[in-house]
């Protein structure tokens, strides 16, 4: 058995104002779980995006989360739940005034690859991304894979 507080478990870069691993914290084997906090205007990945491999659940606990979908936008208020089966397009984010707290868990812990789009300004719409550690290592980075250009910093 592992056993962990939230306030012992570090926050990580992204673009939530905080993302706990619990997955890393209690060593599990198989699922990956994540505390987050979202500030209004926050998201919880770094751009639209799907693990072709990885099922997720996200589970609101207080606030309302906007999931953008290839359905449209779906709205999660606190104490429901939402589930994105593998292969399947999201982006959560905070639209509203107040902080939203939620849980990610997602099967298996291994998404492997994920795909990413993001805005890119130079080629002028939604393009493919990669996502690297910039060299001092104090910011995640989002780059479109066609020109190159920095679509988002992370910190």
């Amino acid at each position: 058995m592992e056993h962990v507080s939230l306030d012992d478990v570090d926050s990580r870069m992204g673009p939530a104002d905080v993302k706990r691993s619990l997955s890393n914290a209690l060593d599990t084997t198989d699922l990956a779980a994540n505390y987050y906090e979202l500030a209004p205007g926050e998201t919880f990945g770094l751009g639209y995006h799907r693990h072709p491999a990885q099922e997720e659940v996200f589970y609101v606990q207080a606030g309302t989360a906007t999931f953008e979908t290839e359905d449209g936008d779906v709205t999660v208020d606190a104490g429901e739940a939402v589930r994105f089966a593998p292969g399947e397009w999201q982006l959560g984010r905070n639209d509203g005034d107040e902080r939203v707290v939620a849980l990610a868990l997602g099967a298996p812990k291994d998404a492997r690859e994920t795909e990413m789009v993001r805005r890119c300004e130079d080629c002028g719409g939604r393009t493919e991304q990669r996502v690297e550690l910039t060299d001092d290592r104090d910011a995640l980075v989002t780059l479109c894979t066609a020109c190159g250009a920095e679509t988002g910093r992370f910190t």
